[in-house]
């Protein structure tokens, strides 16, 4: 009989726990969910190139004068 609401404790303890997480993660993001490695936030609108017009990604950019490829 006791069993009964134990497992019914443990079911309402883990939905709270649960809910809690996703509440927590959506209205305060650790800083790695808000940027990339290096730096640039997450949906970041592709830059126009001056001389030949086409779109580049901030990313390529950012890679351009850290030295990488």
């Amino acid at each position: 009989m006791w069993q009964r609401y134990l497992l019914r404790l443990l079911v309402a303890l883990s939905a709270v726990i649960s809910i809690g997480g996703i509440l927590w993660m959506t209205f305060a993001p650790p800083p790695g969910m808000k940027a990339t490695r290096e730096g640039v936030p997450y949906f970041t609108p592709p830059v126009i190139h001056p001389v030949s017009g086409e779109a580049i990604a901030v990313e390529t950019l950012v890679r351009h004068y850290k030295g990488g490829k």
